[in-house]
């Protein structure tokens, strides 16, 4: 299963998963203890039903360390405390969340880095999350995106190394914002999330 932005296929995608496994235990197409599961760009997928929760059981995407781009550092506009990269994202580190929170980026500039998106992270300031992010993806036509799944198969195996300890739950601190519960198992990352059907339609095929 892929997520199509306007610019491109997306081989990696949280949404998309978690709302096609909703609706096949919601329609009844999976039983309540069935898993759900998605042959993907990415490998399979799968979900599970944990309470009022979605499990999502993904590939852990390791950042490696990297030299920071001349536009990258331009179009955030701060200094970074890490840059490293995954085969998707960038994943920049700052100080603060107040950094992650207040950063206003140059999408312009942004849009030319050679990569699907940039991560922006740091520590939570409270003891509610372990730590907050953001997700930029200009190049594919999303200058922000509210919550982002595949970020944080990166994010997890990342603060996993930091903080030395593999659950996490972790906020993204976009307009929108989401809570977003992360495990990380040896090569996979299970990401936890909330689905709610909002609106229903019929195709009408000639």
């Amino acid at each position: 299963m892929t997520y199509a932005s306007n610019k491109t296929e997306i081989e990696l995608c949280g949404h998309a998963t978690l709302a096609a496994a909703h609706i096949l235990w919601e329609t009844g197409y999976l039983a309540q203890d069935e898993h759900a599961s998605f042959d993907t760009l990415s490998g399979r997928l799968t979900a599970n039903k944990n309470g009022t929760w979605i499990d999502l059981n993904f590939p852990a995407e390791y950042a490696k360390n990297v030299a920071a781009p001349v536009e990258l550092t331009e179009a955030l506009g701060v200094a970074p405390k890490y840059v490293g990269k995954n085969r998707f994202d960038y994943l920049v580190e700052l100080e603060s969340e107040a950094e992650v929170r207040n950063l206003k980026p140059d999408f312009y500039l942004l849009k030319n880095v050679p990569c699907r998106g940039v991560i922006v992270t740091s520590k939570a300031d409270t003891e509610v999350y372990d730590f907050v992010s953001r997700f930029f993806a200009p190049a594919i036509g999303i200058d922000e995106d509210p919550v982002t799944g595949s970020a944080h198969c990166c994010l997890g195996p990342y603060w996993e190394s930091r903080l030395k300890k593999s659950d996490f739950v972790a906020f993204q601190l976009s307009e929108r914002g989401g809570v977003i519960k992360v495990k990380v198992k040896s090569n996979r990352v299970i990401l936890s999330g909330h689905a709610v059907t909002v609106i229903k339609g019929e195709l009408i095929y000639e």
